[in-house]
């Protein structure tokens, strides 16, 4: 019996290797970068800085605005608060920024659409693009000379790279709980959204380090995406609007990761909060749009399938060890030997399963990020290495916990931020 359990396992445990085969040929390609194209001309891009009570590390970001190669001719700078008192003011004025001021603002997309709304009625018209930044960011100092090369691409919306600022500080700026969430971001981009550019398929983005053009916001007639997560919130309308978005990794920047335990927890959480609301917003429109059609099996996998090849093994795997460890207590009290069998197959492998699976995951996005990683410790790599299965697979119960939690109101509140002395960008 314990055989024909752990066979049965086995078989789920193939079937959802299957189902999860799209996205291994998204790893297999994360090596292939777009083309380099060099700009014929220099556009006019506008640089977007939500700044809501941001003075105490927005210093770093403006010391690398001031470093740009970018003429200062062809880029404006924006920066968008809530309290017309805020320190930020001062110092924004000092660079040349433009304030725009937003007292009613209760998250990012709040205070992104009343600045899109007054530009509209402005001269809009003179920008090619917007780059929006959040203000823990430092940019490299070609940052907005490869925004405006990746304009060179018939593209809608740029995703642009992620490095991390707390690498560029000393240990106390960064723990394993930060370096893990790092992670996320080669598995994001490098490992996923590389290939979904090839293939016109919606990317995975983040609100920080993206690139719109301005005709997506004419379009729009604005900036509506007010969720907790407005950058995936406009991954949902791009399906509906047929917007064209790629990820293009030489244009980077730096950004911060939280360096608790609780503020990671927090974060998490209002991103799959957010998620769970833009789906119930947005899924039943995305289905009636393609209704009719014949949407390629990448992109019905990108939208419906690959989650279900995750929590299908996770389910499987977390009912076989409750089942594993019921069936071994009842065999030892029987006194059958079998139970060793019983706990080794069905409870110490389905669990160890996991962990191992995330751990190779989180190797393959480690060698992709190496460059990023070569500025850490290896001490600090191995910690890495061994809690970031634990952080990945966190994203499975807290995303059953914000599907129930987004159901009521739940608010954005602003994550805690490590302080810096003036960091050298790399």
């Amino acid at each position: 019996m314990v055989y024909l359990f752990f066979a049965g396992y086995v078989a789920i445990l193939i079937i959802s290797m299957v189902l999860y085969l799209p996205k291994l040929f998204q790893i297999f390609s994360a090596h292939k970068k777009p083309t380099k194209k060099i700009a014929k001309a220099k556009r006019k891009i506008a640089l977007v800085i939500p700044a809501r009570n941001e003075s105490k590390i927005i210093g770093d970001l403006f010391d690398s605005i001031k470093k740009q190669t970018y003429g200062r001719d062809f880029f404006d700078i924006h920066v968008l608060v809530k309290d017309p008192n805020d320190p930020t003011i001062e110092m924004a004025e000092d660079i040349g920024a433009e304030l725009f001021v937003c007292t009613t603002q209760k998250c990012k997309g709040d205070v992104l659409h009343d600045f899109f709304e007054k530009l509209l009625q402005g001269d809009i018209k003179k920008y090619e693009a917007f780059a929006i930044v959040d203000a823990d960011a430092v940019l490299t100092e070609n940052y907005l000379e490869e925004l405006n090369n990746a304009l060179e691409y018939d593209c809608d919306v740029f995703q642009t790279r992620k490095l991390i600022k707390n690498f560029l500080g000393d240990k106390n700026s960064r723990s394993f709980i930060s370096n893990s969430s790092a992670l996320i971001y080669p598995i994001i981009d490098d490992m996923s959204n590389n290939f979904k550019s090839t293939k016109n398929l919606p990317l995975n983005l983040c609100g920080q380090g993206l690139m719109i053009r301005r005709k997506v916001i004419e379009e729009k007639n604005g900036w509506h995406y007010k969720s907790l997560t407005e950058d995936y919130e406009l991954r949902m309308d791009s399906v509906l609007h047929n917007f064209k978005a790629m990820y293009y990794p030489y244009a980077a920047l730096y950004t911060e990761e939280v360096v608790t335990y609780k503020e990671n927890i927090k974060r998490k959480m209002r991103w799959l909060v957010g998620r769970a609301q833009c789906d119930n917003l947005y899924g039943d429109k995305i289905k009636e749009k393609l209704k009719g059609k014949k949407p390629s099996l990448l992109l019905k996998f990108d939208l419906y399938y690959y989650s279900v090849a995750i929590f299908v093994f996770l389910i499987s795997t977390v009912l076989m060890a409750i089942f594993g460890v019921l069936l071994t207590a009842y065999l030892i009290t029987l006194g059958n030997l079998q139970w060793i069998a019983s706990l080794f197959l069905l409870v110490i492998i389905p669990l160890l399963m996991p962990y191992l699976l995330l751990w190779c995951f989180s190797l393959i996005a480690m060698i992709h990020y190496r460059d990023a990683f070569s500025k850490i410790t290896l001490q600090e790599k191995i910690a890495t290495l061994f809690y970031s299965p634990f952080n990945l697979f966190e994203f499975a119960p807290l995303y059953l916990r914000a599907n129930i939690v987004a159901k009521r109101q739940f608010e954005w509140t602003q994550t805690e931020r490590v302080e810096y002395d003036k960091q050298k960008n790399g």
